[in-house]
């Protein structure tokens, strides 16, 4: 591997192109599972190398659904995940990588699958990369690493049960003689611990390791583990990080042998971040909070208690839309729009006053020099904090900024340009 790559958890997170952000409307003809579109078809190219897509999503856990319908379920095994994802029609060089979801069962007492089980995923649904099977480790302390005999057993349990089913996947592995890269998962409670396991992974046969349960974890912490680590990594061995997000320690972590990672954080922050939600490349905005009368469920428990009006907070809703897309063409002023927005913040109560980070955000009409394909289509739309099409579209905008901050914080160290 020549170059960091980051790769997207799937989460079915997809948006319509026939949504109307007008009439608030969709095509009655719309199929969603045709008609929608990933990330990689509205942005080209594509904010990210690879796709990581957890078994827990697709096919659930036991008394616990997954995330796709019966029908996506049994057509991803069909055509397997490039085809799914339709990758080969978008011309996508892109890496699909599976793994087992260790953060949805943490609580249990052992994995909810097998060994086989998750083999049979990755190889039926033609993945290139799978993570073998691992439990995440309850705790982090690395005090314990000067005293093992007070180490909870349940933490060694746990890492102990992790290596053991990695051995077991790797054999499974060459005995069906596989297509996909095995990858090994290394849990520990300490630098010592962790170090402990990719070298024992090492051992097994393993040449990529994915280092679990950080996600929690501060970066002075995850710094010091990848520097143990470091220190029993083979020079053929490649790290990769599970769900951790840190731009500006990435050229960091790519000197201790790190080649790979994961994260949502970049989506996510569009819509459930207080203040990181629109990003730019220097930093990012806040977006503004114009919540459907219809459709928040906040919202309508107020009108149905009778604390809120209907009409008046239809007809205020309206206002704040109608002055701020009036601001975004130049027909009116940015203080008509704040006015707009302050009468609509407080019919429905809103607790946080963000009429400042408001008007950074207008004032800096931040869509207008955006390059990506959604600023571009839809405008002062995306700085909007309202549904799942919006939402979901600043999202993708915050995957293409990522990409660059990421190529920013690597150039040119790692040899991926900006």
């Amino acid at each position: 591997m020549s170059r960091l790559k980051f790769y997207f958890p799937d989460s079915q997170d997809q948006i319509d192109p026939s949504f109307d952000f007008h009439s608030e409307e969709r095509s009655p003809f719309r199929v969603r599972q045709r008609d929608d579109r990933y990330a990689h078809e509205v942005l080209c190219p594509a904010p990210y190398d690879g796709l990581l897509v957890s078994k827990p999503i697709v096919d659930g856990m036991p008394g616990v659904t997954g995330k796709y319908t019966e029908a996506q379920r049994h057509r991803l095994y069909r055509e397997g995940v490039q085809r799914f994802f339709r990758l080969e029609q978008q011309g996508n060089n892109l890496e699909m990588m599976g793994d087992c979801g260790a953060f949805t069962y943490v609580r249990d007492d052992q994995p909810p699958y097998s060994v086989d089980e998750v083999v049979d995923f990755y190889q039926r649904c033609r993945f290139d990369a799978g993570v073998s099977v691992d439990h995440v480790v309850f705790g982090y302390d690395p005090l314990m690493d000067a005293s093992p005999s007070a180490v909870p057993e349940e933490w060694t349990r746990r890492q102990q049960l992790t290596l053991s089913l990695a051995a077991e996947f790797l054999r499974q592995h060459r005995r069906e003689r596989c297509d996909f890269e095995p990858i090994g998962v290394a849990h520990g409670w300490s630098p010592r611990s962790y170090a402990a396991s990719v070298r024992q992974l090492q051992s097994i046969g393993y040449r990529r390791i994915a280092m679990g349960g950080m996600v929690p974890l501060k970066t002075h912490a995850i710094t010091a583990i990848l520097s143990d680590v470091k220190e029993e990594l083979r020079c053929d061995t490649h790290l990769h990080l599970l769900g951790v997000t840190r731009p500006a320690y990435m050229q960091q972590f790519a000197q201790c042998g790190v080649t790979s990672f994961d994260s949502t954080s970049p989506f996510v922050q569009a819509f459930m971040d207080e203040r990181d939600n629109y990003y730019t490349v220097s930093g990012s905005y806040v977006a503004i909070r114009v919540p459907q009368v219809d459709g928040n469920t906040r919202l309508r428990q107020l009108v149905n208690a009778g604390e809120v009006d209907q009409r008046i907070a239809r007809r205020l809703e309206s206002d704040c839309l109608a002055e701020i897309r009036r601001y975004a063409e130049g027909t009116s002023s940015l203080s008509a729009a704040t006015d707009a927005i302050g009468k609509y913040c407080a019919l429905i109560g809103d607790k946080k006053d963000r009429m400042q980070q408001y008007t950074e955000t207008l004032e800096s009409r931040v869509w207008e020099t955006c390059r990506c394909n959604v600023c571009r289509e839809i405008g002062v739309e995306v700085v909007l904090f309202r549904g799942a099409e919006r939402n979901r579209r600043r999202g993708f905008h915050n995957l293409y900024v990522f990409e660059q901050r990421l190529a920013r914080e690597l150039s040119p160290a790692t040899g991926k340009s900006a």
